[in-house]
């Protein structure tokens, strides 16, 4: 009997064989501001949002999540699900390295995430809260659909309610 191939890496070590294509990392928004360094040439910056201090009870870290309602009208509840879902793992995954996205996904806190999310009407509304969120150094991902290249979602990564709610108040849960 022939033996099984093993796996490049084990499950354990899943995260740290990945290496991401810099197609996966290309319209993450950065302020043109920010200092930029390229690391495996990919861009990064740091937010200007950086508050460390952890979040009292009642300043929750939470992540948003915004969606087109005229996609939800129009496609599969799960298809629209899944441009929300991408979105706020390539957040989270754009920022492991950040304080409050370590203690988001902390075992302390893995099973008590807070997330909110939320609608705008379509695509205009979503590209002008991207750069507004841009413009305020708010870090998030705004998901471009491929081969299509239009924007279907966005996703902050972690942050404490207080700073980012703000950006945020104006829109509608999404229902």
């Amino acid at each position: 009997m022939a033996a099984l191939a093993q796996p490049a890496c084990s499950f354990t070590t899943f995260l740290g064989c990945f290496r991401p294509s810099p197609r996966s990392f290309s319209n993450i928004r950065v302020h043109p501001s920010r200092n930029l360094s390229t690391s495996m040439s990919l861009q990064s910056s740091e937010p200007v949002a950086t508050k460390t201090d952890p979040p009292t009870d009642d300043d929750v870290l939470l992540q948003y999540v915004v969606l087109r309602r005229d996609l939800i009208d129009k496609w599969p509840l799960g298809s629209v699900v899944t441009q929300g879902c991408h979105a706020s793992v390539s957040a989270i995954w754009s920022h492991k390295d950040d304080p409050h996205t370590l203690q988001y996904c902390s075992p302390d806190n893995i099973d008590s995430m807070h997330k909110v999310t939320l609608e705008v009407k379509g695509e205009t509304q979503i590209l002008n809260l991207s750069e507004k969120l841009l413009a305020a150094g708010i870090a998030h991902k705004l998901w471009i659909e491929q081969p299509e290249n239009f924007p279907t979602c966005l996703a902050t990564k972690p942050y404490p309610k207080s700073m980012v709610s703000p950006f945020f108040k104006k829109l509608k849960l999404c229902k």
